[in-house]
Parts: C-alpha cells; structure tokens; sequence
C-alpha cells in the first residue's frame, strides 16, 4: 500500500487504474494459485464463499422466473446431506429441491434409478437443475467423490439435460491442492465456491470461480449494482439498463470492490507459497498430524475401560489418505460411565489452556443429524427445549444427548507438538483416575515435520535451493540423510541426521539451523 495510491477502480483516474491493473493481475494470479486456466474460468470477487453461493443461485431463480420457465420456483435443485447450512438454505428459493441422503443415493440418481428420479424430478426434467454438494465435509473433513460432477455432465439421460453443477470447495481449499478440481475444464465444476481466509487466515473475502462455457447462466441474474452497468435510464416508466459484458466478472462485482483486501490477497498468496511451498507440501504435513490426532483420541480410555472419545467418521476413511479424509477431527467425549460430556464444556475448558476448538453444530445439519442419530422430530423438540447453535446459555444435553460435536482442525501452521499437547489435555481434564493408551501412537518413519513451516516438504534438495542459507544448512542435512527418518528404537526417538556438535549457543546462521535439528531431536 505504500508503493503507490489506490482508488475505487470505476474512473479514469490515475490510483483508479493502479487499481484496476492490481485487481486484474492479482485475479489471475488467484486463479493460477487453484491450477485454473485464465482461458477457461472466470474468478468472481465477493464477500465469502457463502456470498458465491448466493450469486449462483439467484441467477438459477431468475432463470427459472424468466419467460421460458414462468415461475421462479420451478428450477431443480438436488443437494448432499454433508452439505453445508449455505447450501441447504438454496431450497427455500424453489418447491423442488431434494437432499441425498448418502453417497449411494447420489450414484443411483446418476445411474437414473427411476424411482428415485421421478421422487425428485417430479416430471420436470426440462427445468434448470443445479446440484451441489462439499468437495469437503466442514464437520468431519471427509472428501466427497469429485467424480459425479463429468458423470452428471457426460450423462445421455434426458432427466440429466439441462443439468449444473456446484461445489462448495472452501473446507476442502484450507489444505489441499485444488489442480485435480480444475485441470480438465471439461470435467470440473461449472460453479466454485471459495473462502481465502480460510487458506490464508487473512484477507476477509471469498470468491467464485465459474467455467466459461457455463458463464451463461449468471447473466439471467436481475439485479445489478454500482459497477456492473454501462448505461442506466430511471426517468422512464419501465426503466432500462445494459450490463457490461467486456467480461463475466465486470457485470457480476457489485459496488466498489475491496481493492485493499485484494492486494493484501496478492501478499498473502506470495508468502504462503514462500512459506510452505505449494499446497501438496501442507497436504502431506496436514495428513501426518491428523493422523497422529486420530491415532490418540482413539486410544484415550477411563480407568474403568470405557472409551473416553466417541470420533465421527466414516468407515472406509482413513486418516492417512487425503483422497478421502481431510485434517479435520470431529468427536465427543464419554466419562466413566459412558455418558455424553457437553460439547460446551469441552470448548470452553479448551479456551482455558489457549487451546481453540468448535464445537456445536458448525453449520452442518446433516452431519450432526447422522452421527448424533437424531431424527427431525429431535431437531423441532431441541429448538423448543431452548437449544440455540453457538448459544453458551443452551441446555448441555437433551434427553442425554448433545445437541453438536467437538472439532479439531488442523492446518500448516499447527505441529506435533500441539496435537500432543491437546492429547495431554484431555487426559488431564476428562480421563477419569489416570488417562492410558492401549498401546503408544504409531508414529510413521518420516523426516521431521515440525521443525518449522518450511520443512514440511519431502523434497529437501529441492527446498535448500529456495530459502535461506541457515534453512539450507537443514535441508542439506536432511538430503543427505538417506532415511529421512526419525527412527523409533525402545520408546524413544533419536534423529538420524548426523549433526556438527557445537557450543550450548549457536552464533552464525549454519550454527542455528543445525541447533534446530538437534533440539527438536531432544524434544521429541
């Protein structure tokens, strides 16, 4: 910001087009930062991801409301139970809407089960049908097929004609790599939900990436605001306007855009990439540590035996494959006697000791419906009991049962040595007598992961190259050592890396980065 002087981006003015040139350069790095070909997808601004949701979906309403379709009510809309709550309030903009219940009943819909069809079609196949779905569950960070979106596009069934596709990517983008969503355009989604501070912690904005050949359907939007229109007439009766068109984008960012925000994006993308490298290296990081967090809340027990830890996930998901699970951990704790302890207590006593949960029902409906097993009766009865999500003054249990869940999120910044704090604090707090481990927590041969934010790429020749001499000394360290491991020998852990001794105090560069490897070796 201090380099030159910015202004709103709709004059001709000097800080306006500094601006608009930023705004644009920063746009395609965005896109490029995703593996989103410029050529093929459009990146809209807005405020968040649930803000990118809206825009799509008023567009279908406006779609549908159009001549051709005469009602706003009568476009389709088909979503999946681990959707989140901004995608389950799109129903109330029509009277056709269904929720899959599972995975399996999205695979029949796709194979054209007729009776599952003709339930939610209801013989309106010719209507828009937008169906939607997490890439990512927000509440137990499981990874949804990204395979139904080319099947629903590549269909020949005539119930499949006229069909689009959303996903909402902004849990599965905070640590994985979005280039598997967008390398082939021809198989991606048509609509992209984002969040950037969900990546990056800062700035506060969101975006939508749309596929061009898809882009079509956003003009039917009706509304339109400061800086979408070329021309506007007020003084006649019906009144007229012309969208601007130079691209998708100009027509579709209403008002003054955050152009401070958008630069401080264009910082951020730098230093998380000088950080951490690419987002396959915080993948793998992400997955070590969620992992070892499994690993220990399922073996946390009371004195008595009873399982301190009841985790919600699904079978077939593990830890240890980002295919199919994310670094997300959502759980509830049991005492002794195998009842719930109120999720409330456990954030607040977390909050305590400075460690940050969330807990409730973390705009997951269906989740929380599924793994709580409570039935949409038990939903009514919770809210008439006085329960109100993200309320410190809602009853702790109802008729012996949560309301919501624990989460534990990890991300690039988080080490082992907090996933191991937090098992300690649970041990400490909830395991009733003296918390045990069935067994100690299988720690898998890799090189060190928490060394510092930079470390956590396997590639350590490839990393020297890129950072600081004392990161160098580490990285070459680390290189040279042919295991790359931590070995695991009578309970204890020994580094392999051979390491120069030196003096209790290190004094140049190469002497810090060598002490780090020797005291995480001692702290381990």
């Amino acid at each position: 910001m201090l380099s030159g002087l910015y202004g709103n981006p709709h004059s001709d003015s000097a800080p306006a087009a500094l601006s608009g040139e930023m705004i644009d350069a920063t746009r395609e790095k965005a896109l490029r930062f995703f593996g989103a070909n410029p050529e093929d997808y459009d990146l809209i601004f807005v405020a968040n991801a649930t803000a990118a949701i809206k825009l799509v979906i008023e567009s279908f309403r406006d779609l549908a409301a159009s001549d051709h379709y005469g009602s706003s009510n009568n476009f389709r809309y088909a979503y999946h139970k681990d959707a989140h709550t901004s995608l389950v309030g799109v129903r109330e903009l029509t009277n056709n809407h269904w929720c899959f219940h599972s995975d399996e009943e999205v695979e029949a819909w796709l194979k054209g089960d007729e009776e599952l069809d003709q339930r939610f079609t209801r013989e309106e196949n010719d209507k828009p049908c937008l169906f939607a779905y997490p890439g990512q569950s927000n509440m137990t960070g499981r990874r949804l097929p990204l395979g139904w979106i080319s099947r629903l596009r590549e269909s020949s069934l005539s119930r499949h004609r006229n069909s689009y596709s959303l996903l909402d990517a902004a849990a599965l983008a905070m640590n994985s790599s979005l280039k598997n969503v967008f390398k082939d355009a021809e198989k991606a989604p048509d609509f992209t939900s984002l969040s950037f501070y969900k990546i990056f912690g800062f700035p506060d904005l969101g975006a939508l990436i749309v596929r061009r050949s898809s882009s079509h359907i956003l003009t039917w939007r009706k509304y339109f605001g400061g800086g979408t229109v070329d021309m506007v007439s007020v003084m006649d009766k019906k009144g007229w306007h012309r969208l601007k068109d130079y691209t998708l984008h100009d027509g579709l960012e209403d008002g003054t855009l955050p152009f401070h925000s958008i630069l401080a994006l264009d910082c951020a993308i730098d230093v998380h990439e000088r950080l951490y490298g690419s987002m396959d290296n915080i993948s793998r990081h992400t997955q070590f540590l969620a992992k070892r967090l499994y690993d220990g809340l399922r073996r946390r027990y009371h004195s008595n035996g009873q399982p301190l830890v009841v985790i919600h996930n699904d079978p077939g998901n593990y830890y240890d494959d980002s295919t199919t699970q994310g670094a997300t951990v959502a759980f509830n704790l049991k005492d002794s006697n195998g009842d719930f302890i109120p999720f409330q207590d456990v954030e607040q006593s977390a909050d305590s000791k400075e460690i940050y949960l969330r807990s409730g029902g973390l705009c997951n409906p269906g989740g929380v419906a599924t793994y709580l097993n409570l039935r949409p009766w038990e939903f009514k009865r919770n809210w008439s009991s006085g329960y109100r999500c993200g309320s410190n003054d809602s009853p702790k249990l109802i008729a012996g049962k949560p309301a919501g869940v624990v989460r534990a999120s990890l991300g690039p910044m988080n080490t082992v040595a907090d996933v191991d704090m937090f098992l300690e604090f649970l041990a400490e707090m909830y395991c009733e007598k003296e918390g045990r481990l069935d067994e100690d927590i299988e720690v898998r041969p890799r090189a060190v992961e928490d060394v510092n934010s930079w470390e956590r790429s396997t590639n350590y020749k490839e990393l020297g190259q890129q950072t600081q001499p004392w990161q160098q000394s580490i990285a070459t360290a680390m290189a040279n050592n042919n295991q790359q491991n931590w070995c695991h020998e009578n309970q204890e852990f020994h580094a392999t890396t051979r390491v120069q001794e030196g003096g209790e105090t290190p004094t140049t560069e190469e002497e810090k980065g060598i002490w780090k490897i020797k005291q995480v070796a001692a702290a381990a």
